[in-house]
């Protein structure tokens, strides 16, 4: 019977070091380049995780950082084939990046201001405070892109606010004007509307010179009706849109930020009414044209909303 054959301790350890065959890259402390950094709730800077959460939030965000230069690359080289194949089948993609730059210095602006109200910042977890940030990246490429575009403010931005927008190279050269301070200390009182589903006040147009608030909040319906106690407490003039009026909906009539916000810019351009809540609202939202005008009182949410 032939000796079973053991392994020296060189060959364990030979064993031991040899890479595994896997799908996915494997990180350690030691391939980390650039240290992010990580903070907790309250802003406070915590110098290095030790616990396995925080270690593993803080590795996603080195990889995050580490892959970031390289995935610009890719995304530009997937939109150059796109616009060559556009090209070769006659397929009008709309204006370039230096187009929309050059439209942004030629283009009127409307004197009605849309702002994003992020005071809101202490009642969401961070994945829904990167929601918000999502949203408001599709209100800046929808105003851009638009032939009338609104003014665009965002108040109250933060710490939290500021590091998470941070993930986005060049947004402080982004055409929104971006305030620390609150809406109250940018706009007169009195040229202030709060956008809210519990207001009595049913908007039928957008007066210029007048900000309209949205509030930038995503709280899966926690604090339903707190953006109007807060336009009630501070003595500015609230209203909501005209959902009922138009148009019924086989869903909750729960809507995103960036969706308020494009329906009041195509307003604002002339849209009726009706048209631009159907041109906003996604298919599965199952909106359809309203026959009667209804009386009742619009159940749109448009500032605790739970969709991206």
């Amino acid at each position: 019977m032939d000796k079973k054959e053991e392994n020296s301790p060189q060959d364990d350890a030979k064993v031991m070091n040899e890479p595994e065959e896997d799908n996915f890259t494997r990180y350690t402390l030691f391939d980390i380049t650039i240290d992010s950094g990580l903070k907790d709730d309250e802003g406070n800077e915590i110098p290095r995780p030790f616990t396995k959460n925080q270690m593993r939030k803080w590795l996603k965000k080195v990889k995050w950082e580490n892959r970031k230069a390289e995935k610009r690359a890719k995304e530009k080289a997937r939109a150059k084939e796109r616009r060559r194949e556009a090209r070769e089948a006659n397929i009008d993609l709309g204006p370039n990046r230096k187009a929309l730059k050059k439209m942004k210095l030629e283009r009127p602006k409307k004197s009605t201001a849309v702002v994003i109200d992020l005071s809101f910042d202490h009642l969401m977890m961070e994945k829904d405070r990167f929601k918000v940030i999502k949203q408001i990246l599709r209100c800046y490429s929808i105003n851009r892109r638009s032939e009338t575009p609104v003014q665009f403010h965002i108040t109250s931005f933060g710490e939290k606010s500021k590091t998470d927008m941070s993930r986005h190279n060049g947004y402080e050269h982004w055409d929104i004007n971006f305030h620390e301070a609150p809406y109250l200390e940018v706009f007169p009182k009195d040229k202030i509307v709060y956008l809210t589903s519990e207001s009595d006040n049913v908007i039928e147009q957008f007066e210029e010179n007048t900000a309209y608030i949205i509030g930038g909040l995503v709280d899966h319906n926690k604090h339903k009706g707190l953006c109007h106690k807060i336009a009630l407490e501070q003595g500015i003039r609230h209203g909501q849109l005209p959902l009922d009026k138009y148009i019924n909906m086989k869903t909750r009539k729960v809507l995103t930020i960036d969706h308020v916000f494009e329906i009041v810019l195509r307003v604002c351009e002339g849209v009726p009414w009706q048209e631009a809540l159907l041109k906003v609202l996604p298919l599965r939202k199952g909106a359809y044209v309203c026959d009667n005008v209804s009386n009742s009182s619009s159940s749109l949410d448009i500032s605790c909303n739970s969709e991206v």
